[in-house]
């Protein structure tokens, strides 16, 4: 695997088990992590973490975007922790409070098992309308996600998700020390299902993403390298 292909993460979005554990061993070779979410944890629970591990994935990204009281969010990050997470995800707007519980507990854990703390602050799905009117916030959606990763920073998180369209100002914003983690990544001309803001993944690297996530171009691939080399991936 090269450098570049170590920044790929892979997004299990399906709700079968068997299904992971064969794109598992078959991405395996060509990704550096594996993504979950809601679709395999809440019918299988936590242990699929350790199927994923024994079909090959090295480092698994929970994705559950954790939002609830200091407490719960604490136990949260504990068990994510216990289960040898990788990287988790939490909301940025769930506050200081919050964010400062979730440190102190993945800082417990010693650096061995620590899990990285990834802020969300606006999902890829939304748009500029749906913020302003829906939502209620008067920013932009890049104004709105900078102050919330730098939030996010100044509490200590290990970093902030964000789509290709925000990588830029927050890189900017949050200096070097935080690390950045892209989804939305598409190749050229391809459907963008239900993301808006989406873009290139050579582009979004030499912005200051640090890892990108990449779905269903990977997982319906029927070859893998290819599919890596149309991203700019892999060089010819």
């Amino acid at each position: 695997m090269n450098r570049q292909n170590r920044k790929v993460i892979c997004a299990l979005d399906t709700v079968d088990l068997d299904e992971a554990l064969r794109i598992t061993r078959k991405l395996a070779p060509f990704v550096g992590a594996f993504k979950i979410g809601h679709g395999l944890t809440l019918p299988h629970g936590l242990q699929v973490v350790d199927r994923l591990r024994d079909a090959g994935a090295d480092r698994i990204f929970l994705d559950l975007k954790f939002h609830d009281i200091p407490n719960s969010v604490a136990l949260a990050v504990c068990e994510a922790a216990r289960r040898g997470v990788w990287m988790l995800t939490l909301h940025i707007s769930g506050g200081p409070a919050m964010i400062t519980a979730a440190v102190e507990e993945a800082l417990n854990c010693g650096d061995e098992n620590r899990p990285l703390l990834m802020g969300v602050s606006v999902l890829t799905s939304l748009d500029q309308h749906t913020l302003n009117h829906d939502l209620g916030v008067p920013r932009t959606i890049e104004e709105h996600m900078v102050e919330l990763s730098r939030l996010a920073i100044d509490l200590d998180m290990d970093g902030v998700v964000c789509s290709p369209h925000e990588i830029k100002a927050i890189r900017r914003a949050i200096g070097h020390q935080g690390i950045i983690v892209t989804p939305g990544i598409r190749l050229p001309n391809t459907n963008h299902h239900d993301q808006r803001r989406v873009g290139d993944a050579n582009q979004a690297l030499a912005e200051g993403a640090d890892y990108l996530v990449i779905g269903r171009a990977l997982i319906h691939s029927p070859d893998v390298e290819e599919t890596l080399h149309q991203f700019g991936l892999i060089c010819a």
